[in-house]
């Protein structure tokens, strides 16, 4: 690893690398809290078992906690030392993908995030470790969609999360693109799809999310 990291390139790298394991948890995390708006009982057997898979909490959990940690700190060594070179972000980019706001502010959309994630913790990743570790209470499926939806009962929470959400869209359509660009998928045959798929990409996704927000909300 710090081999990877040592060079521009290698933390260009490892940074994509990060990127694209965080987009593929975007896709399941979203499917797993879609689940909540079609009926209670299939969100909570969904919640049970990654609350409670010893592979999920033990081996998957702290992986990503360590990619969301290692993303979010490598991108804030590229600004610096960006601002100490030249503008990198995941790869080099000409023409209008450099001149748009989103390739210009990721560090300002990603520290957005980032707040925003130290929220979504204290909303739901405390909450758990506190019910089943601390406080030791017994498994109850029943409450998962309970917890989520009293969440959302409160207007500024929806606008905070409706917020971070669009910040992420604006994120994720020059970082998908990039962090791909980044690991060398820069052909000609395949550039367009990939552009397609990051502008769908970072439209669905974060329009899953806030769906979600606003459905908990009106249906209090």
């Amino acid at each position: 690893m710090a081999g990877l990291t040592s060079s521009t390139i290698g933390r260009k790298y490892a940074m994509a690398l990060s990127a694209i394991f965080l987009l593929i948890f975007l896709v399941m995390h979203l499917a797993v809290n879609l689940l909540s708006v079609f009926g209670e009982t299939a969100y909570n057997n969904a919640s049970q078992f990654m609350g409670y898979n010893p592979l999920i909490q033990f081996i998957m959990q702290p992986v990503l906690i360590f990619a969301v940690i290692f993303h979010f700190v490598m991108g804030f060594v590229l600004e610096i030392k960006n601002k100490k070179a030249r503008p990198i972000n995941y790869a080099m980019n000409r023409g209008s993908d450099n001149s748009s706001w989103s390739s210009r502010n990721m560090i300002i959309s990603g520290a957005v995030i980032l707040a925003f994630l130290v929220l979504h913790m204290y909303d739901f990743w405390f909450h758990e470790m506190n019910y089943k570790y601390i406080n030791g209470l017994p498994v109850e499926e029943s409450r998962f969609w309970g917890d989520l939806h009293a969440k959302f009962a409160d207007v500024w929470r929806v606008v905070l999360y409706v917020i971070s959400f669009v910040l992420l869209g604006l994120h994720l359509s020059h970082g998908f693109q990039s962090s791909f660009q980044s690991i060398g998928a820069r052909h000609p045959k395949y550039m367009p799809m990939l552009r397609k798929v990051s502008i769908w990409y970072s439209i669905l996704i974060p329009l899953g999310f806030i769906f979600i927000a606003i459905y908990h909300y009106i249906t209090q």
